[in-house]
């Protein structure tokens, strides 16, 4: 979002730039209203959208799916994509992580070589499975709560194995992906419980105060 060329912005007027913002609906005509309200109040404030910057994913759960009228932003289309990146997470329309999966595998594949180098310079276990869980393991847990719960068994496998790997080059046991999404799962929900203010807190909530019922 930038200012207008051409006019002079008054000393009182703070511009701030938005890198990621996400608009969420299950009703098209709001979404449109919405879209249409912010292009109208960045004409009032003489500010422009960059549309060539802005993308639109549509995720449709219908089992007949029909084209979708793309948006108009002064004039110009804005782009429908089916998979964007969305805070360091490759997004798809059909809710998939195929393709976050095979960023990551190639990431944490290039963080192998240089393990390897430590190893041929003579360091010890304990420094390569340190360095290994720096880098490699860094790089496969990134944001691990919100897209390895759907990932396939053969996108699993491939994490796994990059893993298998750099057991293999360090010599010593290095925690499933399994077990670490497990482990921050259960850290992310600690958290949650403990938040009365978290979105998701009463879920949490209601989930136990069903257990307890049963257990009565």
């Amino acid at each position: 979002m930038t200012a207008r060329p051409g006019t002079t912005p008054t000393p009182s007027l703070n511009l701030q730039m938005t890198q990621q913002s996400t608009l969420i609906t299950d009703d098209e005509t709001a979404y449109r209203e919405e879209v249409r309200g912010l292009t109208m109040w960045c004409q009032d404030n003489n500010l422009s959208l960059k549309v060539i910057n802005k993308k639109e994913m549509i995720v449709d759960y219908r089992k007949r799916r029909t084209e979708h009228a793309p948006i108009l932003i002064d004039e110009a289309v804005k782009e429908q994509v089916e998979s964007f990146k969305f805070l360091g997470i490759h997004i798809s329309n059909k809710r998939t992580c195929s393709k976050h999966t095979k960023t990551v595998v190639k990431r944490a594949r290039r963080s192998l070589f240089p393990l390897r180098r430590l190893k041929r310079f003579g360091m010890g276990p304990q420094i390569l499975k340190r360095f290994s869980s720096c880098t490699i393991e860094s790089i496969v847990t990134g944001c691990i709560t919100a897209w390895y719960g759907n990932c396939s068994a053969s996108d699993r496998m491939a994490l796994q194995r990059v893993v298998r790997t750099a057991q293999y080059i360090t010599g010593a046991k290095l925690p499933a992906i399994q077990h670490l999404y497990t482990r921050r799962c259960q850290r992310k929900a600690l958290k949650i419980v403990k938040d009365s203010s978290h979105p998701s807190h009463r879920l949490f909530y209601y989930a136990t105060a069903r257990q307890a019922k049963h257990q009565a």
